[in-house]
């Protein structure tokens, strides 16, 4: 069983910048994939980022076309984290951001929301024009 815990969100002008971070706990693994997605009014929830492993300041990292360039994901296992900087921000980009867990996925890392079996409650981000 994991849990998943988003933080960070909040509200900032188009062109800023924030940092979201998603704490796990439970029976977590530094092979578990991770991955951010988002929800906005109205919308299906879309992916945002993944990254399947890190080792220090190491990771690789997927995107979605809409992000990529301005948003970035890193990964910190000995803290149980993983974080989302969001750069650039547009209004486009508001709405509710997820953190998610799939374990075992080793090398291997995930775009759809299928692929992940443990969720969190999301945190608000805002993104004034």
């Amino acid at each position: 069983q994991v849990q998943l815990d988003e933080s960070g969100g909040g509200l900032v002008q188009a062109g800023g910048s924030l940092r979201l971070s998603c704490a796990a706990s439970g029976r977590t693994s530094r092979s578990d994939a991770m991955g951010w997605f988002r929800q906005a009014p109205g919308k299906e929830r879309e992916f945002v980022a993944a990254t399947s492993w890190s080792r220090g300041n190491i990771y690789y990292g997927y995107y979605a076309e809409s992000v990529k360039g301005r948003f970035t994901i890193s990964r910190d296992n000995a803290k149980n984290t993983v974080d989302l900087q969001m750069n650039s921000l547009k209004p486009e980009d508001t709405a509710v951001y997820y953190c998610a867990a799939a374990p075992n996925a080793g090398g291997s890392y995930y775009t759809t929301e299928a692929a992940y079996d443990y969720w969190g409650q999301g945190t608000q981000v805002t993104v004034s024009s």
